[in-house]
Parts: C-alpha cells; sequence; structure tokens
C-alpha cells in the first residue's frame, strides 16, 4: 500500500535523528578516547552490523528494516562473553560500533543513488542503544553468574530488556507514523504491532541466541547464524516485491477504463487517494486501507460491459440501478481472479444506500467516487464546497454523514496544503 509522505522532514523525524547524531558523536568520541576495548571482536560484530545494512528492504508500508543489521547490533550490546573471555564493552562502544557499521553499509546505497531513510536508521540506533545502556552496567555481575553455571538470570534479564526495547520501538514508530499519515496513533499503535512486532520479536530473538552462542563457538557464531537470517531476509524481500507487483498490476488494470474512454483520465487514481485518506480519518487498520486501495482503483471497472460510455464517466449522475448494475458486473470481473474475494464484495456493495448497511470501505468508495465526479481534478474551493454540501443534502440516505464529514476534514486539510 502506498503511504503518503511529505516532501521533507516532520517534527518527529528531525527529533529522532538528531538524537541518534548526537549519540553517535558521543559514541565515536569515547570510544577513540578511551580505546577500542577487544577489537576483534568488535571489528566482527561492526562487519556483519554493514553487511546487513547493505541488505536492508523496504517491507509493506513503506517500512524499511535491515534484520541482520539489527539482530548483529543486540547481539553485541547482549555480549557476556567470548569463548569463555568476558566481553567488557562499555555502552557507548556498542553505539559506537552500531553507528560505523550502519554508515559503512549505507555508503554504497548512497553511491548508487538508493539512501537510506534517515528516520529508519535513526530507530534501529536507538532501539540498540537503549538496550545497551541498559544492559552493560548489569553484564558483569550477570557473566559472574553464569560462569557459575546459572545462567537463567541472565536469560531472565535479557529476555526482558529486549521486551522493553521492543515496547518503546513500537511506540516510537507509532507516532511518527500517525504523524506522516494522517491517522490515529491508537491505529498507528495496532498497526506495527500487526506488521513489525512480529519481524522485530525474530530479530530480538536472533540477537538474543547471537550473543548466547558466543559463549560457545566464538566469533564463528557472526557467519553460522548469519546464514540463515540472510535466507530469511530473502524471502522477505520476495514477498515484499510480490506485494508491490501486485499493486502495480491493480493500477495498471484500473487504467483500462480511462484507456478506454469510459472515465476521466486520472479519475481512479484521485479516487483510490481520496479513499486511503478518509480510511485513515475515520481509523482503519491497514489491512483494510489496502482492501480499500484496491477496491477504489477498480471500482469503475464494470464499466467496461457498457455498449455506450457514461459522459464523463460519472455514475453519480446516470440511473442508480444501473449504477448498481456497472458495480456488481465489476465484482464479477475481479472475482475471476481468484484471490481478490474482499475487494469484489466491497466493490459490489459500493452502490448500496446507508440502511442495507454496506462495508465501510464501500461507504468511503462511494462517496469519494461521488466527489470525484463532480469535482474532477479541479483545485477550486467553492467547487468542492459545493460537491460537498450536495452529498450533505442527501439526508444520510446514499452516503454516509460520517464518511462525508470525514472527507470534507481530508478535502480542506489538502485545499491548505495546496494553498
Amino acid at each position: 500500500m502506498a503511504a503518503t509522505r511529505s516532501p521533507g522532514l516532520d517534527s518527529g523525524q528531525l527529533l529522532l535523528i538528531c538524537a541518534a547524531g548526537m549519540l553517535t558523536v558521543a559514541g565515536i568520541s569515547h570510544t577513540a578516547a578511551v580505546g577500542l576495548v577487544d577489537s576483534q571482536v568488535a571489528i566482527g560484530f561492526g562487519v556483519l552490523i554493514a553487511a546487513g545494512e547493505l541488505a536492508r528492504l523496504t517491507m509493506p508500508g513503506n517500512r524499511e528494516v535491515a534484520p541482520v543489521s539489527t539482530a548483529a547490533s543486540l547481539g553485541y550490546a547482549l555480549l557476556l562473553d567470548v569463548g569463555g573471555r568476558e566481553a567488557t564493552q562499555s555502552a557507548l562502544q556498542v553505539v559506537a560500533v552500531m553507528s560505523v557499521g550502519m554508515i559503512a553499509g549505507a555508503l554504497p546505497h548512497i553511491a548508487v543513488g538508493r539512501p537510506p531513510r534517515l528516520d529508519a536508521m535513526a530507530r534501529r540506533l536507538l532501539a540498540g542503544s537503549l538496550l545497551a545502556f541498559a544492559y552493560r552496567p548489569v553484564a558483569h555481575p550477570l557473566y559472574e553468574v553464569a560462569a557459575a553455571g546459572d545462567w537463567w538470570p541472565a536469560l531472565g534479564v535479557m529476555a526482558l530488556l529486549i521486551a522493553v526495547m521492543l515496547t518503546a520501538d513500537v511506540v516510537i514508530a507509532a507516532m511518527l507514523r500517525s504523524e506522516q499519515v494522517r491517522t490515529a496513533f491508537g491505529v498507528a499503535v495496532r498497526d506495527e504491532i500487526r506488521m513489525a512486532a512480529p519481524l522485530g520479536a525474530a530479530v530480538a530473538a536472533s540477537g538474543m541466541l547471537l550473543a548466547l552462542a558466543s559463549h560457545s563457538m566464538d566469533l564463528t557464531a557472526l557467519p553460522a547464524f548469519a546464514a540463515p537470517l540472510l535466507v530469511t531476509q530473502v524471502a522477505f524481500r520476495k514477498y515484499a516485491g510480490i506485494r508491490a507487483t501486485y499493486l502495480q498490476t491493480v493500477r495498471a488494470l484500473s487504467r483500462v477504463t480511462e484507456v478506454g474512454g469510459y472515465v476521466e483520465p486520472g479519475h481512479s487514481r484521485r479516487v483510490s487517494q481520496l479513499s486511503i485518506a478518509i480510511g485513515r480519518e475515520l481509523g482503519m487498520p491497514e489491512p483494510q486501507l489496502l482492501e480499500l486501495e484496491y477496491a477504489a482503483l477498480m471500482h469503475d471497472i464494470g464499466q467496461l460491459s457498457l455498449r455506450d460510455p457514461i459522459p464523463g464517466g460519472a455514475t453519480v449522475l446516470t440511473d442508480p440501478a444501473q449504477a448498481r448494475r456497472i458495480a456488481e458486473l465489476g465484482a464479477e470481473v475481479i472475482r475471476k481472479t481468484g484471490v481478490l474475494h474482499g475487494v469484489a464484495e466491497i466493490v459490489r456493495r459500493q452502490c448500496d444506500p446507508v440502511a442495507e448497511s454496506p462495508p465501510a470501505a464501500s461507504r468511503i468508495i462511494k462517496a469519494a467516487n461521488a466527489y470525484d465526479d463532480l469535482v474532477g481534478a479541479s483545485t477550486d474551493r467553492d467547487r468542492a464546497a459545493a460537491a460537498l454540501e450536495r452529498l450533505r443534502l442527501d439526508g444520510g440516505t446514499e452516503y454516509d454523514p460520517m464518511v462525508v464529514e470525514a472527507m470534507a476534514r481530508v478535502v480542506d486539510r489538502l485545499t491548505m496544503t495546496r494553498l
């Protein structure tokens, strides 16, 4: 699903990046002043962090992740010993190794014109730093207990601090996302838990296992654990690529009605963007927003069955029975794909009156489609106000009043942004 983003960084992103920048300067300066403790281990983990940043990928929702880099960072922060030798690096050295590794892994991407997202890198650094500052002060007592043969206290502390770190990371991500895509904070938290937390938990567990494996495997634990993580990352990359290709296919299919002259150019795209904005305004979670986007892009595909196109493709001006017939034909086309049954049902019911309780996505598409039929690509405020007033005058029979008011807020915000 395409996420709307402002051209520059918002205040939350800038604050996050500044905090990560200060941590980086502090960590590197401290390490340069006191010297690198156990340099071979630090370099080994730094190389793995750099390799992970080099292999970063973008997940659905425009989320940039680097699972191998994050697991290596957490493993270095949680390290108790390496082959029986106590790991005595400070929290600031952990920050320095993470920072240098991330920068080194990002440089090849920058050289070929694919710069990483600074806010995503800053989040990864802050998450690892939070764990390091909480864990390194208690690492020596835990090592002494573990050296005596009791690893359970160390495991308990590791698991507890990782849970705190993951919770903090989800909250920070939700705060940033709620500002970027203009959705409620509670909805953003649920989305992050659903979309990002499972991968985060797997990466955190891998980092914990990497730290524990270094006790008996020495630095050979790095390549041994990196290999399966890289294989998993390849699978995630393929999944993200398939999902992106799927959306591109739907977008291309939605343009068939425009190429055939059934609707105005850009109509499907505008209805889709407006529908997603309304869905976010109403607090819809990401999985529902994705279905809404698919359905909005293909809501007019049933017009291909018409012998004579509707003037301007404006179904809001046509006979309700014909509009419903178009919706049913479009749903039948979508249903034949075999994988978009939910989307087909949304399209089929987009013309149902409010009294028949159509799905929320259907009510949103109906209102967004009517608005675009009346306004089109125009940016005239008076025309937009007149279209909204016309929908309000319906009295809640055909158009859901909550959807219309949410759309009014979205349109007003978009108008102010253009001005």
